[in-house]
């Protein structure tokens, strides 16, 4: 299921970071420039290259910003295949009609753009990752970050804002109070190292989304009447959840379909053409049911759920 690098040298790691109760512990990204007009990391269309993968959730994030920005000319991508094994991601169009190779440099694994950026790297090599060609290294590799400097490339898209500067606090209060229960708690669940923290973890995650479930009855967003960044970074969790988290990572309370109001607000965001589009359904169970071993050792792939459902109205308006 992977690896890191160590100085700039490859290693296979076989299982992820946990702490001494057993939870999962996520590593912090580690390129945390920005992109700013003037700066160091100027605002010019084609100048920067997004390295992405269908499958992961953080990574969708910023295909998605980048659809409803109108920012697909001045940001070209490399998609990585979704399939993650020894080598981590890997650049495999010939194996596969929705990956691409690596646009920039013809690597074949994601773990050398990070060496291109620094010899030495040491750490997980993760997508997304934006990479500058003026410079020739990596801006930043957090999806949070690179969702929010997304906006300074704004003259190059639309007058689309996800984050207008009135609702900026509560986006960002929203961002932090759904990392940790639900967009990291299903990982939590997925990858505890003990029973206990396992279920200190589900416990956490179905209070939160039964909070916002609850939000949701008399909001139309999580931040209002406005659709944001917050609910872009909420949507690629719940569209994982059904198909993937509910099994692969014994998430298994309760379907996202059964939530009353989750359920049609899931639904409204998948009949956004932005967000359906940038959605490989095919990608993301591949990716999960096959690169987890300790979790799917024979790794087959289910063919259910019936996700039609997506289709039907979503009654939000």
């Amino acid at each position: 299921m992977g690896g890191r690098l160590v100085d700039g040298e490859w290693t296979t790691k076989e299982d992820w970071e946990k702490s001494k109760d057993g939870s999962f512990a996520r590593q912090e990204s580690a390129f945390r420039d920005h992109i700013e007009p003037g700066g160091r990391y100027d605002v010019s269309a084609g100048r920067y290259h997004l390295y992405v993968s269908y499958a992961c959730p953080w990574a969708h994030r910023t295909l998605i910003a980048r659809a409803l920005l109108g920012l697909e000319d001045a940001i070209d991508v490399s998609i990585v295949h979704p399939f993650m094994g020894d080598h981590g991601w890997e650049f495999r169009p010939a194996d596969d009609a929705d990956a691409t190779a690596d646009m920039l440099h013809g690597a074949r694994h994601l773990y050398d753009v990070y060496t291109r950026a620094d010899s030495d790297f040491t750490g997980r090599v993760t997508v997304p990752v934006l990479w500058d060609r003026a410079e020739g290294t990596i801006v930043n590799n957090e999806s949070r970050e690179i969702l929010r400097m997304f906006r300074a490339l704004r003259p190059l898209g639309n007058d689309v804002d996800l984050c207008p500067d009135d609702l900026r606090p509560t986006i960002d209060d929203t961002l932090d109070a759904i990392y940790e229960p639900i967009n990291n708690g299903v990982y939590r669940c997925g990858f505890a190292g003990t029973q206990e923290a396992y279920e200190r973890a589900f416990a956490t995650l179905f209070e939160a989304l039964a909070h916002w479930d609850e939000v949701l009855a008399d909001r139309r967003y999580l931040c209002g009447d406005r659709f944001t960044e917050a609910d872009i970074c909420m949507y690629t969790t719940l569209i994982r959840f059904d198909p993937v988290y509910y099994v692969h990572f014994k998430c298994n309370g309760r379907l996202i379909r059964q939530f009353p109001h989750l359920s049609g607000y899931l639904r409204e965001l998948w009949q956004m053409p932005a967000l359906a589009e940038t959605t490989n359904l095919r990608h993301i169970k591949e990716h999960y049911y096959t690169s987890h071993p300790a979790l799917n050792p024979k790794r087959f792939v289910p063919v259910g759920p019936d996700m039609g459902w997506l289709d039907a109205p979503h009654q939000r308006g």
